[in-house]
């Protein structure tokens, strides 16, 4: 049984095995199945835009004539060279492609299968973890380790450092979607350009912005303390498929925010001037929501919303089949808690 986990994945990603030419990858993070499929395609052939050595194939199209994979597994190229062939999985099994293929030695040629999540009795899955020519990598969003490497790595690559409190609230606005984090830090290490080091302000303007996401009504209605909002506007986010980490991050970055303009208001400034200079780019339709939302949270409350909010991504990235439920829960005891005074 070949099913690689933690460091192993990371050695032979950067060493396939050409022993093992056939490679399922697979699980809930779709960002890092697609970016662990890329480098996979981009260490094996010279050019993955050419029709003659990248094959695309749809898994479901392979259910009903498993052949083709076989046949196109053992096609010699005209002019030579290194081929690759690049399957996305469906709800339909191909399995018995994968076993022929699992006998057959493939010369100079990688199969790279992405699927979502699999499980353990899932034909595909059980047909590569059996394989003596195969490896099966799970994709599961990313841990605390990972996203520190993944945000040292991006940094490192633009000569910056950053602020630690920045990195700490970096650290929880990220998670869920290995390319969507890459592309969050693509972009904050874009912003500070021409820095040297990235700021909680840099962090806050541009991560994770909430608006663009459509769910500032589920985090406005959990600190303004209206359990009814949050109830009907998630289950609107979960039809629409929002990932509940990403709700999170938003209710993260309203809590830290929150806490700002507190410190604010604790220096002399009013609710309303707080919240028009803690809050980027705030839609004047939400003001009265926030600053009620301000009123309803001391400093110390705030710290502890920040931490539960933390605790409950955590949990998400942990178990992301009751993401919804665990998201779903922390958001309704805020807004249950929100008039609480003591």
């Amino acid at each position: 049984m070949v099913a690689l986990r933690g460091k192993e994945i990371d050695s032979f990603l950067a060493r396939p095995d050409p022993a093992r030419p056939i490679i399922l990858l697979y699980g809930a993070d779709a960002g890092l199945v697609r970016e662990r499929a890329d480098a996979l395609v981009k260490s094996a052939v010279d050019d993955p835009n050419d029709p003659f050595s990248m094959v695309r194939l749809d898994g479901d199209e392979l259910a009903a004539e498993p052949s083709r994979l076989v046949e196109e597994a053992m096609t010699v190229p005209l002019f030579g060279g290194r081929r690759a062939i690049r399957v996305r999985a469906g709800s339909k099994s191909f399995a018995s492609a994968v076993d022929v293929l699992a006998d057959s030695p493939l010369r100079d040629c990688r199969l790279i299968i992405e699927a979502g999540e699999l499980r353990p009795e899932s034909p595909l899955r059980k047909a590569c973890e059996k394989a003596r020519t195969a490896v099966a990598i799970a994709c599961y969003p990313d841990t605390e380790r990972d996203l520190a490497k993944l945000i040292d790595d991006e940094l490192r690559a633009s000569n910056l450092r950053i602020a630690q409190d920045a990195r700490a609230s970096l650290m929880a606005l990220l998670g869920g979607d290995r390319q969507a984090s890459r592309n969050e830090l693509r972009k904050l290490t874009l912003y500070a350009h021409g820095t040297v080091e990235v700021t909680l302000d840099d962090v806050m303007a541009v991560v994770a912005d909430a608006s663009e996401l459509k769910i500032d009504p589920i985090v406005d209605g959990a600190f303004a303390g209206n359990p009814a909002a949050v109830e009907v506007e998630f289950n609107k986010a979960m039809i629409a498929g929002t990932y509940p980490g990403v709700i999170l991050m938003a209710a993260q970055r309203q809590a830290a925010l929150l806490h700002k303009a507190s410190l604010s208001m604790e220096q002399g400034a009013s609710a309303s001037s707080a919240v028009e200079s803690g809050f980027p780019r705030l839609h004047f339709s939400r003001k009265n929501t926030v600053e009620a939302a301000l009123r309803n949270f001391s400093q110390a409350r705030l710290l502890a919303v920040i931490e539960q909010l933390a605790v409950a991504s955590l949990d998400v990235r942990k178990q992301n089949v009751l993401g919804a439920v665990i998201a779903q829960r922390a958001l309704m005891a805020i807004a249950v808690n929100a008039r609480r005074r003591a």
